[in-house]
């Protein structure tokens, strides 16, 4: 029951700078929020041409697995804010390493996201922070904000909170590799359903960028195989429940994309860019 809560709670959490239109709205569980802003001279005046070929033939796409940076992130207990703020640190720091090697492979140049912990709302360069948010990443500033809130702080679950963080990193790839380039010059001038087919692409690569980070844990005490097929489970279940325009993708498209990653390791498997678009919906 704990790790159901949990698990709840940290989808809840989810917070992201692709929504459709810069507002508010309801998600999973207590009510997830997500604000649109585009990066701040990350690539919107690319060419439209070069932004698709970096999207959907990025070289990152050719390193292979994520190399295992023996992540030890540490004990989680219930109500411990210290342990709290040293595990999101341990964890940002196993993915700057991770994700270093792997644009070191594919000859990219590297640049860690700012990590902000918090305990109260603030406000980002992307707009006010939305009720009920525990998480987000900011393009403008390349700064993941995660907040520990009392909820999660009462019901912490390792293994989702990893998973949180893993995917707005995801975010953070998306946009220092120049796969973002593309999304947001083709977002100008589409149409609405068009604009929320490029955001189930940004949405689930992130989704399975984080699972293939993921799959470096797999048989820890974080990431043990029951503990990852409930969490996918519960996604394919109710991971859409949250986003009624389905800019994120059906629960069992998410939980495809997570499966993904999870079992090929790597960013190869996350090219969504070039899918069709029925395993993208």
């Amino acid at each position: 029951m704990a790790a159901l809560l949990g698990l709840a709670l940290t989808a809840a959490a989810l917070v992201l700078v692709l929504a459709d239109v810069a507002t508010t709205s309801t998600g999973l569980a207590n009510g997830a929020q997500q604000a649109a802003s585009p990066p701040a001279g990350g690539g919107t005046d690319r060419l439209p041409g070069l932004g698709r070929t970096l999207a959907t033939a990025n070289a990152l796409y050719r390193t292979g697995r994520l190399a295992d940076v023996n992540c030890s992130p540490g004990e989680l207990p219930a109500q411990s804010i210290t342990a709290y703020r040293r595990f999101l640190t341990r964890v940002n720091n196993c993915l700057n390493k991770a994700w270093g090697l792997q644009f070191r492979k594919a000859g990219l140049t590297f640049a860690k996201p700012r990590l902000r912990i918090i305990t109260r709302q603030v406000r980002t360069p992307c707009g006010t922070w939305n009720a009920g948010a525990d998480g987000v990443y900011c393009s403008t500033d390349r700064t993941m904000y995660l907040m520990i809130s009392k909820d999660q702080l009462r019901n912490p679950f390792p293994l989702g909170i990893t998973r949180l963080v893993a995917h707005e990193y995801g975010h953070h790839i998306q946009q220092i590799s120049g796969i973002w380039g593309y999304y947001w010059t083709a977002r100008a001038g589409a149409s609405k359903a068009k604009r929320l087919q490029l955001s189930r692409n940004s949405e689930l690569q992130a989704e399975c960028f984080s699972a293939a980070f993921m799959s470096t844990l797999k048989g820890t005490s974080l990431v043990t195989d029951s503990d990852w097929a409930y969490t996918v489970d519960w996604f394919r279940k109710n991971g859409a429940k949250g986003w009624p325009q389905n800019d994120h993708g059906k629960g069992a498209t998410q939980a495809a994309w997570m499966t993904r990653g999870f079992n090929r390791g790597g960013p190869g498997a996350c090219n969504t860019w070039a899918a069709p678009a029925r395993i993208t919906r």
